[in-house]
């Protein structure tokens, strides 16, 4: 059975809201590189890359959250956006 790829925002991969993060998880490149390019090609462009920003933020769904099963049928949300809440 082959598994598709889906284009999803980062969770444990993101600056704003994991859209450049996304893309570099999809087609496995750094994350850096996505970023540098996405400034490069935005500032040569005519269209504002701010705007696309947003588009691909409103239009690419969030990575589901990982969830992990204890032996016992309980499970804890183990995204790293939890890992927030440590002293």
């Amino acid at each position: 059975m082959i598994k598709h790829k889906k284009l999803t925002r980062s969770r444990d991969n993101r600056v704003i809201a994991g859209v450049l993060g996304g893309i570099s998880n999809y087609f496995n490149w750094d994350a850096t590189l996505v970023r540098i390019l996405f400034v490069v090609v935005s500032a040569l462009t005519a269209v504002p890359g701010i705007i696309v920003y947003i588009v691909a933020w409103i239009l690419i769904p969030d990575e589901p959250q990982k969830m992990h099963y204890y032996s016992d049928g309980s499970r804890k949300d183990v995204t790293p956006d939890d890992y927030n809440d440590r002293p």
